[in-house]
């Protein structure tokens, strides 16, 4: 088991991951990770979740956060950054949704456009190759807008649970990367 030195910040995308998420499966592993729980997940509005980031940061202190963000929590720390300017040290972003695309589901607030201003921190974006909710082009585009490095997987959809990666000792090695 890898050990993690800084405060690792579990973000999900619309929905909450459920249990066979490997998001889910990473906090049973690693108790201190921390998952912000958000008020509204099936029709979330974007400053009511970038201002829950902020609150949960400020409670547990700026200095060595990393953020994993899911799916719609990839723009969701876009807007954060923006806003708020907090420094941390990091963020994993893995499938990042295209909120702008016909794909996406309708009930979100405040998530497009999609954020593409430069991200102060460093950053590793994760996609795949089929993800539904984002072409690979538009994910190219994201991570090069957000100076993040780009891995792309093959065949792992929206690498969510439907994904059936267990504890996803890949991803653990890239956030291993940022820590």
């Amino acid at each position: 088991m890898l050990t993690f030195n800084s405060k690792i910040l579990i973000l999900p995308g619309l929905g909450n991951s459920g249990q066979k998420h490997w998001q889910t499966a990473w906090e049973a592993l690693y108790p201190s990770f921390i998952r912000v729980t958000q008020a509204d997940w099936e029709t979330p509005v974007c400053e009511d979740w970038i201002k829950m980031i902020e609150d949960k940061i400020q409670e547990i202190g700026a200095e060595n956060v990393i953020l994993v963000g899911h799916s719609l929590a990839c723009s969701t720390i876009g807007y954060w950054a923006a806003k708020y300017k907090t420094p941390i040290k990091g963020a994993l972003l893995v499938a990042p949704s295209d909120t702008e695309a016909d794909s996406y589901p309708s009930g979100t607030t405040g998530f497009t456009p999609m954020p593409t201003a430069p991200l102060p921190f460093k950053t590793i974006t994760v996609t795949s190759d089929d993800d539904f909710y984002v072409s690979l082009e538009q994910a190219k585009l994201f991570a090069e807008s957000w100076n993040s490095k780009l891995v792309v997987l093959n065949n792992l959809g929206h690498i969510n649970g439907d994904s059936n990666l267990g504890n996803w000792d890949f991803g653990l090695s890239l956030l291993k990367e940022l820590d």
